[in-house]
């Protein structure tokens, strides 16, 4: 009968020291969630406030949702999936378990340094492609034949420069058009073999064939007045007058001679 009565008083004690423990952890709970609400920026009933572990975690898994249902892994030329059943970056040169870590991979800080590292050398060592030339399709237009020119050899008057007037009709010109003339060297033309001691002086006027003349490969002095050109729309007629100015030079550097026109050693040029 008394070991009876020591274990019933036993039995008591230990369930009278249960609600007590039970009591003390619901206090510890309370007293812990009266702390977390009293943290600044916390919400009643929030739990407080998460670490920053967490947060990253967080954003990185939101990343890998984001990023599976988005990416085409397939696309990706980093993307590898070994003999073992995980993943490789080939950039980075990692492995990674799943796809969505590999994707959670992508989006961190080593990834995205390594793409803007390979993509700067790819654009150092890129060789530089020529420009595209522009196609310029030719005008095909019906030539009449060639104009009516007149060339006129005279000297100057003040400074005895050798001088050339270049007369040529164009009576079928379009009121539209405008003659142009240009030089050209020796070398460019393809009719006679060249000699550098000549140049040509085009003139061109659709519809009339382009002329040339070959004139002497001196200096053209381009001083005002001594270079000129004019188109006469009226009486469709192109003028263009032009002195050497190596004439000049030889008669500011030697005395004046007076010589026949005959023995001029510029006329058998023409």
């Amino acid at each position: 009968g008394a070991a009876a009565a020591q274990r019933t008083a036993r039995g008591s004690r230990a369930r009278a020291r249960k609600p007590r423990a039970a009591e003390s952890a619901a206090d510890a709970l309370a007293a812990a969630t009266m702390f977390d609400q009293d943290r600044v920026n916390s919400r009643h009933g929030g739990g407080g406030l998460q670490s920053s572990d967490q947060a990253n975690l967080d954003r990185r898994e939101r990343l890998r949702k984001l990023a599976l249902e988005t990416v085409d892994l397939n696309k990706d030329p980093y993307f590898m999936k070994n003999h073992l059943g995980t993943y490789e970056c080939k950039l980075c040169l990692t492995l990674h378990n799943t796809e969505g870590n590999y994707l959670a991979h992508t989006q961190g800080k080593r990834h995205q340094q390594n793409l803007a590292r390979r993509a700067f050398k790819e654009a150092r060592d890129a060789p530089v492609a020529p420009a595209p030339q522009k196609y310029v399709e030719k005008r095909h237009t019906i030539k009449i034949g060639r104009p009516g020119y007149k060339v006129t050899k005279s000297r100057d008057s003040e400074t005895q420069q050798r001088a050339l007037l270049f007369e040529v009709d164009y009576p079928e010109a379009s009121d539209a058009v405008q003659p142009r003339h240009r030089f050209m060297s020796a070398y460019e033309q393809r009719v006679e073999p060249p000699d550098k001691n000549y140049q040509y002086l085009l003139f061109a006027c659709e519809p009339y064939e382009t002329i040339g003349f070959k004139v002497p490969n001196d200096a053209v002095d381009k001083v005002s007045g001594r270079f000129f050109t004019n188109w006469d729309s009226a009486g469709k007629k192109f003028t263009l007058t032009l002195q050497f100015a190596d004439d000049d030079t030889r008669k500011t550097a030697q005395p004046t001679q007076v010589k026949h026109r005959a023995d001029l050693t510029y006329d058998s040029r023409y």
